[in-house]
């Protein structure tokens, strides 16, 4: 076991056990258990290791994540996505690709209150590829602008994947939600871009259906009046200082729960499922997080930190160079690890290093979240289209990755713009 005690050989055990499918927070905590132990020996490894969890597990700032996720929950039961999609086909209906823009549209207003990437992605699916179909839209766009509408739900605050960059690097998680606001708004806009470039380059002739007359439209906005006035209510509270993102968790979801009981959606037979869902997928993420700050403390006695940061100097020691680097691994290793994944495995290492190159670490973070989102949509293991795969038996995957390219081109735009103008992360957060 000493051999863990030189991090290069603690790195192919750690991807040997994902590979021989450990979940990744058994893998993270064995790995990071071990390597310890190797370094320092039994009695302080199992001391520090029992420090993490004990202080982790009665940390106040983790009680955000249970109630986000309760938020979520809440937020799918009451039917939003269904009003969000109707008011966004309200509005664009008339013109080429239509109800793929409006599904764009709708998945970004969902994510805005939901905050789960594949809960979007399969809560759209239901919703708007009946109507894409039905008005013969190829399956490789319809199934492309959800799997890609979907990635929203993990950048459009509330970000489930901020709460836990923030924890890891001890990051204020409401100036990460704050940033990753106009990061989201960019997202929604190249992805719409995308649908258009899609239908006009490959020919495709839809039919548009007929306009509406403005009143209808007007109307039909009073359907996201409930999921504009939680989000605002959120961030809002945020932003001005009236309460902290934890206690606006506990506001948000309370706010999802009056408006699934306004929409006539609440039962306490589903109340009781929602709230099961999210105590297990609660103690899913804790042992996540766990195994993940166990993994860092190893790598910081191990030395991998200051190694890591030497190996991306050595292309280039600008910063520039080191992020251009850094992010060539987050592109390569989204091939083969689930965004969550990859975050829980690489934040660890990487964030010491762009500290040390003078990176704001809130940016650093959107940076990291925006190529995760890339992860999502990607082959062999973007799961959103494996999502949409589950929903749509009779989609086959590359059908789903052939059409998701374009989307794919737009979300690399939006990271060159993100590195070239961190502005447009940090705005927002440091006008707080």
């Amino acid at each position: 076991m000493s051999f863990l005690s030189s991090w290069p050989l603690g790195m192919v055990a750690l991807f040997g056990l994902l590979l021989v499918g450990l979940p990744i927070s058994i893998a993270l905590t064995l790995i990071g258990v071990l390597g310890t132990v190797s370094i320092i020996g039994w009695t302080p490894a199992l001391s520090l290791l029992g420090t993490t969890f004990f202080d982790q597990g009665r940390n106040y700032s983790l009680s955000v994540l249970p109630l986000f996720l309760l938020m979520g929950n809440f937020v799918v039961q009451s039917g939003i996505a269904r009003d969000l999609y109707d008011a966004a086909h309200a509005w664009l209906r008339h013109r080429r690709g239509g109800l793929a823009l409006a599904t764009v549209i709708a998945c970004g207003g969902f994510s805005s209150v939901c905050g789960s990437s594949m809960a979007t992605a399969a809560t759209m699916t239901r919703i708007s590829l009946p109507s894409m179909r039905r008005f013969g839209y190829p399956d490789d766009l319809s199934t492309a602008s959800i799997a890609a509408g979907g990635t929203l739900g993990i950048l459009i605050p509330p970000s489930v994947i901020l709460v836990f960059y923030g924890i890891m690097t001890q990051q204020d998680i409401g100036k990460l939600f704050l940033a990753g606001i106009v990061p989201g708004l960019l997202g929604i806009l190249g992805y719409t871009l995308a649908v258009a470039l899609s239908i006009r380059l490959r020919g495709i002739e839809l039919v548009a259906e007929p306009k509406l007359p403005l009143a209808e439209r007007f109307r039909a906005l009073r359907g996201t009046l409930g999921a504009i006035v939680l989000f605002v209510f959120v961030m809002g509270g945020i932003y001005l200082g009236v309460f902290t993102p934890t206690e606006s968790a506990g506001m948000g979801a309370a706010g999802a729960l009056l408006l699934t009981m306004l929409s006539g959606k609440f039962s306490l037979a589903t109340t009781f499922a929602t709230l099961f869902d999210a105590a297990k997928t609660t103690a899913m993420m804790f042992f996540i997080l766990f195994g993940a700050l166990t993994f860092t403390n190893y790598v910081n006695l191990s030395g991998m930190t200051q190694d890591m940061q030497q190996f991306v100097t050595y292309f280039g020691d600008t910063p520039l160079h080191v992020i251009l680097t850094i992010l060539v691994i987050y592109l390569l290793l989204g091939c083969v690890l689930e965004g969550l994944s990859m975050i829980m495995l690489t934040v660890p290492i990487f964030y010491p290093v762009v500290a040390a190159q003078g990176f704001d670490l809130i940016w650093f973070g959107v940076f990291v979240v925006v190529i995760t989102e890339i992860s999502y949509i990607t082959p062999p293991v973007g799961m959103n289209a494996f999502v949409l795969r589950s929903v749509v038996k009779d989609v086959e995957l590359r059908t789903i990755f052939r059409g998701l390219l374009p989307f794919v081109a737009m979300d690399i735009v939006r990271v060159a713009l993100i590195i070239a103008f961190p502005v447009l992360v940090l705005a927002l957060p440091n006008s707080m």
